[in-house]
């Protein structure tokens, strides 16, 4: 889905206009700094507290100065891998 939403097609953004009908209730939170500065802690804990109260929680990860990464998400899958297990989160 991450590919369609950067494309321009006009199939894609018929697809993206009908899952935005559907995730018009979202909140959306960024979260910036430094290496090391404790952001995947940060997001882990939040991530924990919002799925106590049984809501879904996704999670895109991107750091683009990680010379680990190299600017994909898996660096910090690594690092919030014990949220992997739970149905109600997307990373």
């Amino acid at each position: 889905m991450m590919s369609r939403a950067e494309s321009a097609t006009p199939e894609d953004r018929e697809a993206l206009s009908k899952i935005f009908e559907l995730a018009g209730k979202a909140h959306v939170i960024g979260i910036t700094g430094v290496p090391g500065s404790g952001k995947s802690t940060l997001v882990r804990s939040l991530t924990l507290k919002i799925r106590e109260s049984g809501r879904t929680v996704g999670i895109v990860a991107v750091d683009p100065s990680s010379p680990f990464s190299g600017g994909s998400i898996l660096g910090d899958r690594v690092r919030m891998s014990d949220l992997t297990g739970d149905d109600g989160v997307f990373i």
